[in-house]
């Protein structure tokens, strides 16, 4: 059974409550961003359930309903997979999709991506560049400078506030 001991941080510009991962994944780390190879049961082993669907099942957390979609904290996010340092705060951008949106990632190769024909559409999803975890879809209806918007999933992302 997976035991989830967490760090509480409460954000100076909201009253959302943070929950960040401080757990037993062996896998995960904030410094080395070298390619993980790690199967699915053993992903299964340390994640947390809402975690693993989403990451590991191609899941999507309901519009609305993640701890980030309208959060607007000042840091960085990571995958809560793995660690990896996916997004800061400045390419956070409010889309009403009911995800949160970003406008870049952090640097090359923080993401990968990949076709998605699923649910009779056509989209590119976005993947983890460390463990190829689903994060979720990239749109080119974002706003200057790039024009894209990288709609993630809550569930699969770690913040940390600046300090």
């Amino acid at each position: 059974m997976f035991q989830l001991n967490s760090a509480e941080l409460q954000s100076s510009q909201s009253n959302l409550k943070l929950e960040i991962p401080m757990n037993d994944n062996p896998y995960y780390s904030r410094t080395d961003t070298s390619k993980l190879s790690v199967t699915d049961e053993q992903w299964k082993k340390v994640l947390p359930e809402d975690v693993y669907y989403i990451a590991r099942k191609k899941g999507t957390e309901r519009a609305f309903t993640g701890k980030f979609w309208d959060f607007e904290g000042i840091g960085t996010y990571y995958c809560a997979v793995c660690g990896n340092k996916l997004f800061k705060s400045d390419s956070k951008f409010a889309s009403s999709c009911g995800w949160p949106s970003f406008f870049e990632t952090d640097r090359p190769g923080s993401v990968i991506y990949a076709d998605d024909t699923s649910h009779g559409m056509f989209r590119t999803e976005v993947m983890c560049g460390r463990c190829d975890s689903h994060l979720g879809h990239v749109f080119d209806d974002g706003p200057p400078p790039t024009g894209r918007r990288y709609c993630m999933n809550s569930i699969v992302l770690d913040f940390e506030p600046d300090k």
